[in-house]
């Protein structure tokens, strides 16, 4: 398998949005005709909308209080993620304020004109109201305030020839998406926070209000069922998957790594047939575990081997870490939902003569976001944990990277810790973990001190790109405070 190939993704990505047009009732009489050039207009929209891949429900034109009130069931009963206000021409404030008060859904204030410019040479009224999206945006923002919401984002530009104004609404499809798998999940909890780690902890009730997520309790004993039944046709199956996709060095100067061995590939493709099983029973869409077991029993030696088949579904959109931890599994399947990847992260040490700071994980992690060909090696010993077996070693590639982690304010209330930085070429150690070379602002000490100020987990989820302004919208939508991290 070539370095270029990815693992596909088992659920396709899904929302459902809705388009609400708004214009003015007293126009129509007054112009003949401008009113289906507003469905035009409309029309534009939503094959925009459509062509991010999201379902899109179209609600029409109101243009007064009683069109809002008529519609607003039919918005509730369609069950949307998002919905986009076409500000197809100037619309009193009334014609939203009801939908601004009883829709509680995230919503996106739309106003694309048709032209660059009015061509002022022949300018018409008709011609302006054909052009005035964003006339009414300030009284809309004011009746949201006063219904008891925050003011929606806006887009702005022109309805043709915007590729700034696409990408905005290609941004807010993603963020639909994001916002449907979490109000969807069932993300597993299994076993315990390691060592008691107080940062790591949740409460199932909190995640539910805030995410929408189900936690569902699982027992190891539900991956070991499904392990007494795994065939060896099926092992011998899904070890051709793992050498095909992973590359198995011999190792360098850390003594606890071998090269992979039979034993641990073995264990390594049974477990992951095992852990496919439970994941499709239990109906999941991610999963926080970690569970010692007793020392030489078969749970033991199951859950010291979830790494690689981990690995393979979080790559295909199945978030899947260690250590309890459901607040990063819950960041890493926004992050995959962005399609940027989403891997599991922690700091390493530094690099002072290079000034950057390793960053990385042992366990599973996104394979899609790989500089090269992921390696496998076989670990003598977990550092800090029981067991041994398969574990998975890369660095993410080079270019443009994200971290988030999703903290607590003093109140106890969710907070999103958000920074950019770059992932940069150079060599990471032959431990078995995984390892970026991450850059962050101008200098790293300074970057991890107002890091570390905002009380974040240690833990975070890593994805490639620029994403830090759409997870502070994707917060503000959830009402989570949240913080990006910055030089000044």
């Amino acid at each position: 398998m070539s370095a270029q190939e990815t693992i596909t993704r088992k659920k396709p990505l899904y929302a459902k949005v809705g388009i609400y047009g708004v214009g003015h009732y007293a126009y129509w009489d007054q112009f003949p005709g401008l009113l289906d050039k507003m469905y035009e207009k409309m029309n534009v929209l939503e094959e925009k909308i459509k062509h991010y891949g999201v379902e899109v429900v179209n609600f029409g034109i109101g243009d007064d209080a009683t069109d809002a009130y008529e519609v607003l069931p039919k918005m509730k009963a369609a069950d949307i993620d998002m919905l986009f206000i076409d500000m197809v021409t100037y619309a009193t404030s009334s014609s939203i304020a009801p939908i601004f008060k009883e829709l509680d859904v995230p919503m996106v204030m739309v106003g694309l004109q048709p032209l660059k410019s009015l061509d002022y040479e022949n300018a018409t009224t008709e011609m302006q109201l054909w052009n005035d999206d964003i006339c009414s945006m300030p009284e809309f923002a004011n009746v949201a305030v006063r219904m008891g919401r925050k003011v929606p984002p806006f887009i702005i530009g022109t309805l043709y020839d915007d590729q700034e104004a696409d990408n905005e609404i290609k941004k807010y499809c993603q963020i639909a998406k994001v916002l449907h798998d979490l109000r969807t999940a069932r993300i597993g909890a299994m076993g315990h926070v390691l060592e008691n780690m107080y940062d790591l902890q949740f409460d199932p009730p909190q995640i539910m209000a805030t995410f929408g997520c189900h936690v569902v309790m699982c027992e190891p004993d539900d991956i070991v069922l499904q392990y007494k039944k795994v065939t060896q046709k099926q092992v011998e199956e899904y070890q051709k998957r793992i050498l095909n996709f992973f590359d198995t060095p011999d190792p360098k100067s850390d003594p606890i790594t071998t090269k992979l061995t039979e034993k641990d590939l073995y264990e390594a493709a049974k477990v992951g047939v095992a852990l496919e099983k439970f994941v499709e029973e239990k109906k999941l869409d991610g999963l926080a575990y970690y569970y010692e077991g007793l020392e030489d029993s078969e749970t033991r030696k199951v859950m010291s081997n979830l790494i690689v088949g981990n690995s393979i579904l979080t790559a295909a959109g199945f978030p899947m870490l260690g250590e309890f931890d459901i607040k990063t599994c819950i960041a890493m399947l926004i992050m995959d939902r962005l399609e940027a990847g989403g891997s599991l992260g922690e700091f390493h040490p530094v690099d002072f003569n290079e000034d950057i700071v390793l960053v990385g994980h042992d366990g599973p992690h996104h394979l899609n976001i790989t500089d090269g060909k992921p390696v496998l090696r076989s670990l003598k010993k977990y550092h800090g944990k029981p067991g041994s077996g398969a574990s998975v070693e890369f660095k993410i590639k080079e270019g443009g990277i994200t971290i988030l982690s999703i903290g607590h304010t003093e109140s106890g209330d969710f907070k999103f810790v958000i920074a950019e930085g770059e992932s940069q070429d150079g060599p990471i150690p032959a431990t078995g973990n995984t390892n970026t070379r991450g850059k962050f602002l101008t200098d790293t000490k300074t970057f991890l001190k107002k890091w570390f100020s905002e009380a974040p987990t240690h833990h975070f989820a890593i994805g490639v790109g620029h994403h830090a302004e759409t997870l502070k919208q994707i917060a503000d939508f959830l009402g989570i405070e949240s913080v990006i991290v910055t030089p000044n």
